[in-house]
């Protein structure tokens, strides 16, 4: 029956071959009208429309000055064996504590066309974090889930499709209603066949007086226990700023809308799971506190499984939306040094404390269920920066020794730059791999750093008298110190920047005997792939955007990723003085660096590699003997592709774009790769 879809798939994507637009390994090719031999002199990295898209910018930031003064560059840290020995510890927290929010009306780009078609590269990528965490979070949603209506079939076999939304506002959110069929649902089953993927979805909650509850009928049928939940309202607290509720509406309305869903979900039979609910997964403009005293909780907490936050700890809608209210735009360059400090990861977490006790006390989950560097696509420059990945690396330690659970980093389109992930533009898909955003390899570090056990403890060491830009952290597991995670915001500068910490364990100080190891193994963070170990100190600076590695191994730079790590891993081994009962542990400016107190707590982050091939058997049929300048003009939809964005503005906003797949002929891929394990 596999051969056999995979044979009928191939046949009718063949007839879509003539509708495609060609283009060229150099990027599109822009004919003068004449047939030419001639290679274009352009190349992807400077196609200006390849650059107007914000996941390709070409904004390069001045790094920020060394703090004047200097912090210490030499300081120790002294730590107990024994978590029964160390205050402040965290819950017990899981390797997969950074998963991924997918905006619902891209699962095309990026997860795959249908079931039949999966993203390789997407693939490969769950599949880094997997091998270090056990498995993977993943939500399919966002503010398009509001408006999402479950229908038998679409035109030209998609699954998933904007129409023209019925709302007309004048803010940011102008997002585009969204028809999708049970293919899509089938297409994330696969993947959770192929890698250990867990998955969270929404009930539209645009019309409660018209409840859909389809989604979870569906899901529950199709995902079983691969759905971990669903949930109810995306930033309900800004609704009537979108023009979704009448401006009055409040925390009580929320509170009964709510009550209306669950009431629903408990009475549908084809709903399997009853208490598997999400929310209340305010934006920041209502405190949590606030809708709790409405008795939300009391009413609620049975059928809730997660209680959920988004936040972002800035804006750049100004940029997106000049004329939506926003103010002025923000300079990028300003807000770069917000991103290079300890404190923006504790002012994000500073107004969820209490609901984070609240949710233990409970025995909730309590999750960001959505986060990235900036709403509104983020800032370029920034957001695909180093410097994002060493601010995800600090805030999600941050939550974990807060005591939130998870949190997953958002996934948009092509107009945004904080992707964690991005496939290429529709027309270059052939050609061109993907891009992964510097923010992705945070995930790998803190699946790394937390382990497979479930049982790792995390705590705030407020190291080097809590300076700022020398943050760290210990990681107990299974009662015993087994990670120390070193943070260097500050970029190296004409040889200084660098830091050293003395470590160590047990000892008179924290009234326990020495207890430092022989010797402790240490992974490097992210680095430019120019700079080895032998040569840390000369680190990259904060605002590299392409060459960047973990341990030595890189996903490539822009346009160069398949989800496979390349290269080979390096751990350098350090001795320690275990008469003086200490370690030595150098950290490169700017840099971050995970070390392991044990053979057991290294070998967890030695994964059995997982990669699926991203050879497509059909490749030959890219290469009819046509030439592509002469077909560059035939049909070139004017560069727009479709369901490429979710905001007004986007090229794939309100409205439905109808051209047919390109290149659907790939889509063998999948079912190759199958019949082949």
């Amino acid at each position: 029956m596999l051969r056999l879809l995979v044979c009928l798939h191939f046949l009718a994507s063949l007839s879509y071959v003539l509708a495609v637009t060609v283009y060229g390994p150099f990027g599109a090719q822009h004919s003068s009208g004449t047939a030419s031999s001639a290679e274009p002199s352009a190349t992807l990295g400077n196609t200006d429309w390849v650059q107007r898209l914000n996941a390709y910018n070409n904004v390069r930031l001045q790094p920020p000055p060394l703090p004047n003064p200097m912090p210490p560059t030499s300081f120790p840290i002294t730590l107990p064996s024994q978590a029964q020995n160390m205050p402040g510890l965290s819950i017990p927290q899981r390797g997969d504590f950074w998963g991924f929010s997918i905006e619902m009306s891209v699962v095309q780009q990026v997860i795959g066309k249908n079931a039949s078609f999966i993203q390789v590269p997407f693939l490969n990528l769950l599949g880094t974090v997997v091998e270090r965490a056990g498995r993977v979070r993943v939500r399919v949603g966002g503010n398009t889930q509001e408006t999402a209506t479950l229908v038998d079939s679409l035109a030209d076999n998609a699954i998933i499709e904007k129409a023209k939304s019925q709302i007309t506002v004048s803010t940011a959110d102008q997002t585009p209603t969204l028809l999708y069929t049970p293919e899509l649902l089938h297409l994330l089953s696969n993947v959770s066949a192929l890698v250990n993927a867990k998955w969270y979805l929404g009930i539209p909650m645009n019309d409660t007086s018209n409840l859909r509850l389809q989604i979870a009928e569906a899901a529950d049928a199709i995902l079983g226990d691969n759905v971990l939940g669903y949930q109810v309202g995306n930033e309900p607290d800004l609704y009537a700023d979108h023009g979704h509720r009448p401006p009055n509406y409040n925390q009580t309305d929320y509170y009964n809308e709510f009550g209306v869903v669950m009431n629903a979900v408990q009475q549908d039979a084809k709903i399997k799971h009853k208490s598997n609910l999400i929310a209340p997964s305010l934006q920041g403009t209502w405190n949590p506190e606030d809708l709790f005293a409405t008795g939300f909780l009391d009413s609620y907490a049975s059928s809730l499984d997660v209680i959920a936050m988004e936040h972002y700890p800035d804006q750049n809608c100004a940029a997106e939306f000049p004329t939506g209210g926003f103010g002025s735009i923000k300079d990028p360059q300003t807000v770069f040094p917000n991103y290079l400090t300890h404190a923006s990861g504790q002012n994000m977490v500073k107004p969820y404390l209490n609901t984070a006790g609240i949710a233990q006390g409970l025995g909730k989950e309590f999750m960001m269920f959505e986060t990235n560097t900036a709403s509104c696509g983020g800032f370029p420059g920034v957001s695909d920066s180093f410097a994002s990945a060493l601010w995800a690396v600090d805030y999600g330690l941050q939550m974990a020794y807060s005591n939130f659970t998870g949190a997953l980093l958002h996934v948009g389109g092509q107009n945004v730059s904080y992707n964690p992930f991005t496939p290429p533009p529709t027309n270059l898909s052939v050609f061109d791999q993907w891009t992964v955003g510097p923010v992705f390899y945070s995930t790998l570090f803190m699946a790394e750093a937390l382990g497979t056990t479930n049982t790792s403890r995390v705590v705030d060491l407020f190291a080097n008298g809590g300076n700022e830009f020398t943050p760290a952290y210990g990681i107990y597991e299974d009662h015993a110190l087994a990670r120390v995670a070193l943070v260097n915001f500050m970029n190296g500068q004409d040889g200084q920047g660098a830091y050293n910490v003395t470590l160590s364990v047990g000892g008179v100080q924290v009234g326990e005997p020495n207890d430092t190891p022989a010797q402790v193994k240490v992974k490097w963070p992210p680095t430019p792939t120019l700079t080895s170990f032998r040569r840390y100190l000369l680190a990259p600076s904060v605002s590299e955007k392409d060459h960047i590695t973990w341990a030595n191994q890189t996903f490539g730079g822009r346009f160069q990723a398949d989800g496979r790590l390349s290269g080979s891993e390096l751990i350098q081994t350090i001795a320690c003085d275990q008469n003086a009962n200490t370690c030595q542990i150098p950290v490169p400016a700017p840099g971050a660096a995970l070390v392991f107190l044990s053979n057991n707590a290294q070998s967890g982050a030695d994964p059995a590699t997982m990669t699926f091939s991203t050879t497509a058997v059909t490749k030959a049929i890219e290469t009819l003997t046509i030439d592509a300048s002469a077909l560059a003009t035939s049909n070139g939809h004017a560069g727009k592709f479709p369901l490429s964005g979710t905001s007004k503005g986007s090229s794939g906003g309100a409205t439905a774009l109808t051209v047919p797949l390109s290149l659907s002929f790939v889509s063998v891929l999948l079912g190759a790769l199958i019949l082949l394990r």
